[in-house]
This record gives C-alpha cells, structure tokens and sequence, in this order.
C-alpha cells in the first residue's frame, strides 16, 4: 500500500512511546544479545526508530525488516517461498490479497492477545492466521483548487467521473500492478456489480482516463494537487491523503470523495516454518499493541486497527474515514480477482 508522504511524529510523542514501550511476554533475553525476527513486509513500511528500539530493549528481539514491494508482489513473495520462508513473519498482506496467501497456506494459526482489542473486527479467517494491524481506504482524491479556479463543480461520485465536463482530467493505478489500482476496481465491481463494472470502465476510458503504473506516478507526477503539480486534479488514492496537502493557511488543499472508496485492511501474521516462530508471535502482538499502533497513521498514513486510538491532529478534517466504503467477501474476491484484472487489461490496454 502506497500512500501520500508525510513520515514525522512528533519528538514528544516518541518519547511518551518509548517511556511506556513495556509489552506483555517478554522473553528477557539479553539485550546484549538479541535475537533476530525478520519481518517481511511492503516498501510503504516505516516506524519510529525509537519505538523499534524499545520494543527490542523489552522484549530481547530485533527486528530486522525485508522490503518486498507494493502488497500484490510480497504476496507473490510469500507464496512463492513458502516451501522455504524467507522471513519470520508478514506485514502488509492487505486484503485484497489476503485470500491467496491464505488459500496458499502461507501463515500458521496465531491468535494474539492484543487481538481483542480492535483487530478482530477485521478478521477475515476462522482460524486466525491473519491480524488486522490497519486499515486504508482507496478513494478518488481530487485538487479543490483547480476546480474552485476553473469554476467546475467538484465530481462527487463514481458516476460524476465519467461525465464529459471531466473529460481527461483523471489519473488511475494499474488494477494489474498497483494495490490501489487493484482495490479501485474492486470498488466499481461492488458499486456497479460483476456485469456493469466493465461499462463503467469503457466509459471512463471514452472520457480520457489516464492509466499509470503505480500510485507513485500517479499521485507525485501526474496529480496536480501534490508536490509533483501535475497536470490531472482527479487521482485514486486514499482517504488519508488530504492529510498530506496542508497548505499554509491549516487547510487541506485536497478532498477524498467518500462515496468513491474501497475498504483495505492490512495484516500481519506469523509465516509457517519460520525459524523463529515464538518469537515472530511476539512481533505480531506488538504491532497490534498501543505502542505501534499509535504510531501508523503518522508514518505509513492509515487508520491504526485497534479501537480508542488517537489519530494525528487535523485528521478529522483532513482525513475523514468514510461510513459506508465498498468492501467485496474474501471468497468473491479469491474466485474473480484475476478473471477481473485480465477483463480489466483487455478494456484499458488492449
């Protein structure tokens, strides 16, 4: 999962993380001496150093992080490895991919204490192989400032984006090689169904839509509400994002369309026949903890799993989550996923 960039927490919050980094089950192992844990994840990974620290000088485990690219390829990772794992245990697997690594037989059962408190909500699995660490939602985003400037009123909804007034103003993800490409076009198969997706699709493709390879492009170089200034104010991204385009006046200078977005949870889980099981276990139970978790919207902008929480200042403004996001069976998605992709490839690059 990509997202929009803005990695700092607060110096005072750190600390009050590291004061109070003290987690349950402890191995007291030397801190001299720790042991390794590799945690495998996506490239979008990013926690306090400090907190990380912490974590080890309580717990005796190190952990050492392998980047494995956006959600689709460390789910490829993982499943092509599982014979041999690279890794002790997963994060990042979102769940738009969660059925494969399960079906695949990727992760061993782990049910963690920390589990009750949020996570659950998320589960996807009777057996409990995966944990919902956190959740982001891919929604159209669009630069307000283009259209306050232009005197075009701001598209709304999925059928707004295919209205002829917004001809060629839309950039989007691959659904082929982009995790929130991909979860876009799931959001139009729950909005508009497994026989009316593919219209919606060719109408957007008759009113210009731009098609990148990735999030990175798409929002840094094509959108013109970031950094990049790019020349597209309409772009798929995340609910979170406005989070990010703060101008100087405390204002978002972008705005999520919450009637366009589709639910993505993340989770972590201890990988079968790893070499470090216990103790992956414990990394599972500390990125479910208070600790992590107050830490993930700041730096990997997202909404911490576990319930009561505080979200970063402006958040509520900015970033509002969404009431009713589209969300699609972990089953329906494992029995259409590539099906749709390669309809989806046929419409927009064949």
């Amino acid at each position: 999962m990509k997202r929009a960039l803005r990695t700092v927490v607060a110096a005072g919050t750190v600390a009050a993380l590291v004061a109070g980094c003290s987690l349950s089950g402890n191995t007291g192992n030397d801190p001299q001496a720790p042991a390794t844990v590799t945690l495998v994840t996506h490239d979008s990974w990013l926690a306090p150093q400090e907190v990380l620290d912490a974590f080890e000088r309580q717990s005796g485990i190190k952990i050492s992080v392998l980047k494995q690219g956006d959600a689709g390829a460390l789910t490829n990772k993982l499943v092509l490895t599982k014979a041999n794992p690279i890794g002790d245990v997963a994060y990042g697997i979102d769940s738009t991919f969660a059925s494969r690594a399960l079906t695949e037989g990727v992760f061993e059962q782990y049910t963690s204490p920390e589990a009750d408190r949020g996570p659950q909500r998320y589960s996807v699995d009777p057996e409990h192989r995966l944990s919902a660490v956190d959740l982001g939602d891919v929604c159209v985003n669009i630069d307000t400032r283009y259209f306050a400037d232009k005197g075009l009123p701001e598209p709304k909804s999925f059928a707004d984006l295919a209205d002829a007034k917004y001809k060629d103003l839309m950039v989007a993800e691959s659904a082929a090689t982009s995790s929130p490409g991909l979860a876009f076009l799931l959001g139009t198969v729950a909005q508009f169904g497994e026989q009316g997706w593919q219209g919606y699709w060719t109408q957007l493709k008759a009113n210009g839509l731009k098609v990148v390879s990735g999030w990175e492009e798409a929002y840094q170089k094509e959108f013109s509400g970031s950094s990049g200034k790019g020349p597209r104010p309409i772009v798929v991204s995340y609910a979170s994002s406005p989070a990010a385009e703060i101008g100087d006046d405390g204002k978002p200078r972008t705005k999520a369309l919450l009637d366009t977005c589709y639910r993505q949870v993340e989770y972590a889980g201890v990988l079968k026949g790893g070499k470090q099981v216990e103790k992956a276990r414990k990394v599972v139970d500390f990125l479910l903890s208070q600790q992590f978790q107050v830490t993930v919207a700041s730096n990997m902008y997202v909404y911490p799993a576990r319930q009561g929480v505080e979200l970063p200042q402006g958040w509520a403004q900015a970033a509002p989550q969404p009431q009713q996001p589209k969300t699609l069976e972990p089953a329906k998605i494992q029995a259409g996923r590539e099906q749709w992709i390669a309809q989806w490839r046929t419409l927009l690059e064949g």
